[in-house]
Order: C-alpha cells, then sequence, then structure tokens
C-alpha cells in the first residue's frame, strides 16, 4: 500500500495492500479501498464508501457515504477479465450511486469525466463513456455502452438504454426513458423520451450569442420539418452551413450509431 504521509485515513477504514493513495486524502470510518485502487490528490471517501477493483480517482474527487465505485459488471457475459473504471478530478459521486468497471467485449473501460455530479443513488453501467460536467440526477441509471457527451444533464428517475448516444450538451427531463440517440443540444421530455426542441436554458448559460442560437432553430427546423430522411436531412444542414454547433449536430447524426435517433416531437 503506498500512502503519502498527508493522507487522513480513519482507523476502522480498511485500505487493501496495493493501494495507492495521494497526498492530503481523507479516509473516513468503514470505508473499504481496493488493491488496485489509485485515489488522486485530496480525494475525500466518506464512511462506508466502498471503492473497489482497478479503479482510479482524479484528485479532488468526493465520495458520499454507502457508494459503490468500480465493481464488477452486471452483465451475465462478464467472466472475470481485468477492466477498468477511471474518474475524472472533481468529480462527485453521491449516496448510493454505483459505478462499474467495463467488460471485454466493449473496450475494457468505463470512463466518467470531470467536474461531473453522480447524484444520489445514479447508476453508470459497464463501459459507458461519460464527458465533462455531466449530471445525473437523483436514480438515474445508464445502461452498458451509453456515451454522454460534455455538459449533458439527466433528470431524476430516468433511464438510458444500452448504447445509447446522448450528444453535448442535452438535457433529459425527469422520469424519462430514453431509447435512441439524442442530438446535441437537445431537450427530451415525456416518459417515452420525445425530442422536444433544444436546450435554450443551457445554451445561453454557456454564453452562446443569440445569432447562433436562432441559426441553431432554424436548423431544429430543418430536421422537424424538410423532406427526405432524417440522415437526409442531416447531410443538408452539413453542408449548407458553416456554423460549428450546427455542423456538430449533423455529424452527430451521421456518425455511426447502434440505436435510431430521437426524431423531433411533430416532425416525420
Amino acid at each position: 500500500m503506498a500512502v503519502h504521509g498527508t493522507a487522513v485515513i480513519h482507523p476502522s477504514a480498511f485500505v487493501e495492500e496495493g493501494a495507492t493513495i495521494g497526498e492530503h486524502c481523507h479516509i473516513g470510518p468503514f470505508a473499504v479501498i481496493g488493491p488496485e485502487v489509485v485515489l488522486g490528490d485530496r480525494v475525500v471517501v466518506k464512511s462506508h464508501a466502498v471503492i473497489t477493483g482497478w479503479t482510479e480517482l482524479g484528485d479532488d474527487c468526493t465520495v458520499w457515504p454507502f457508494a459503490c465505485v468500480g465493481e464488477v459488471p452486471q452483465d451475465l457475459k462478464f467472466k472475470g477479465e481485468r477492466t477498468r473504471l477511471t474518474v475524472g478530478a472533481r468529480t462527485r459521486i453521491r449516496e448510493g450511486a454505483t459505478l462499474n468497471t467495463g467488460t471485454e467485449g466493449g473496450g475494457g473501460v468505463t470512463r466518467v469525466g470531470e467536474d461531473c455530479l453522480i447524484m444520489t443513488g445514479a447508476h453508470v453501467g459497464h463501459d459507458a463513456q461519460i464527458g465533462d460536467r455531466v449530471i445525473l440526477v437523483n436514480h438515474v441509471a445508464i445502461a452498458g455502452h451509453c456515451v454522454l457527451g460534455d455538459d449533458v444533464i439527466v433528470g431524476g428517475l430516468s433511464g438510458v438504454h444500452q448504447w445509447v448516444r446522448i450528444g453535448q450538451g442535452a438535457i433529459i427531463g425527469a422520469l424519462t426513458m430514453v431509447t435512441n440517440d439524442v442530438i446535441p443540444y437537445g431537450l427530451v421530455q415525456a416518459p417515452r423520451g420525445e425530442l422536444d426542441g433544444l436546450n435554450l436554458v443551457g445554451l445561453k448559460r454557456r454564453g452562446v450569442d443569440r445569432a447562433e442560437i436562432t441559426a441553431l432553430r432554424a436548423a431544429y427546423q430543418v430536421l422537424a420539418q424538410e423532406e427526405g430522411s432524417f440522415q437526409d436531412r442531416a447531410r443538408k444542414l452539413a453542408e449548407d452551413s458553416d456554423l460549428p454547433l450546427v455542423r456538430e449536430i449533423a455529424e452527430f447524426i451521421l456518425a455511426k450509431s447502434d440505436r435510431s435517433f430521437l426524431t423531433p416531437k411533430g416532425g416525420r
């Protein structure tokens, strides 16, 4: 066990031989740290939290009581292969959240980015790829192999089907089941996940100027109302627009995917 002298470890905590504990870490009572765990500097692990498996937490992360980070996948195909979980700096993992390692068939790594907030009871499944500044609200379930871009927000008690991609800056309303890909900056709500516009509040918070937002709204109307398939409309956007945010949406739609897309509510 490699423990820097500045770390504070409660006498009742169980830190297994082989774990690496960074400087100024604080490990609370009855916490469990497994033998392949690497904690960056200033990580706080509160009482009764479990961090196990081949798991790395970046600097300044905090793990709240009863969270379970780095356990094996909930996948019947998993046969004990050596896979891992990485969590970026400053991410907060709240009470009872669960984050699993990857599977060999899914690439072997589950990734959570920097500055994320994984709220109470939320689940990050095997091989999921979560971007930076993502918020998973209470009891969200992210299934295996999902990809969430930066700045995504998933509302409470929502579920995301395996292999689904959610583009950067999208927002998912509470109590929503998402079974298809979501375009960047999309707004999804309703129990069965309907694409109901753009995340205008999120765009404004990011400082996107009015002219760009107007262009994005026009692009959305093209996706909703123009002739041809959804991919045809995306190709039209890619060809006709030089605006980076519009091209980002078009390229996301045209990229290879294992799921179909949520199409605009009321569109064709």
